[in-house]
């Protein structure tokens, strides 16, 4: 038996702008308060494995929650002024090797989905990277200070519980990410 959606009265109402930032917008749509990111395609992660079947972690503060935070490499779709219109895997080549150093030889999209459906209109995405050779240093651009972690694969879902314990805010997608590296085979498109 097919499911059958259940969508409030005030869910077609007309959206309404409470506040624009810089880069965030607080929304409404009847009761609904939600926040929508300003010029960008939504948010990719990117799953990375070393050839020494490694899983690459990065390590960065996160202002909004004032915790060092453990998460994939990851990036904003679209966020740089003259490519509004990145595509997902573009984005993710570039924020990998940002981010981690590494260059890859193979992306191919996984999965997308939203990344707080109940707050934000983001979409994220998950992208398999293949084929990794470091060719720099990582650490992020100019506004980032991020470490970069490889961890093998084998431990890497304990080493996460590790980072808990100390006190690390551990993004819980990347348990997703972890689950999607463990099962190549699956993927939605």
């Amino acid at each position: 038996m097919p499911h059958a959606s259940i969508i409030p009265d005030d869910a077609h109402m007309d959206e309404q702008t409470l506040h624009q930032g810089k880069w965030l917008t607080l929304k409404q749509r009847g009761r609904w308060e939600y926040v929508a990111r300003n010029h960008t395609g939504g948010a990719v992660i990117i799953l990375a494995v070393t050839p020494d079947d490694k899983v690459i972690f990065v390590e960065q503060y996160r202002v909004s929650i004032l915790k060092n935070t453990i998460e994939m490499p990851a990036g904003l779709v679209g966020d740089l002024a003259d490519a509004a219109d990145e595509d997902v895997l573009v984005a993710a080549r570039r924020e990998l090797e940002e981010e981690t150093g590494y260059a890859c030889d193979d992306l191919r999209f996984v999965h997308e989905g939203p990344s707080s459906a109940g707050m934000s209109t983001e979409m994220i995405a998950f992208a398999r990277a293949t084929g990794l050779r470091k060719v720099g240093a990582g650490g992020g651009d100019d506004t980032e200070n991020i470490i970069v972690h490889e961890v093998p694969r084998a431990e890497a879902g304990r080493w996460l519980f590790d980072r808990a314990a100390e006190g690390f805010s551990i993004d819980p997608k990347l348990f997703a990410g972890l689950w999607f590296i463990d099962h190549p085979e699956a993927h939605a498109r």
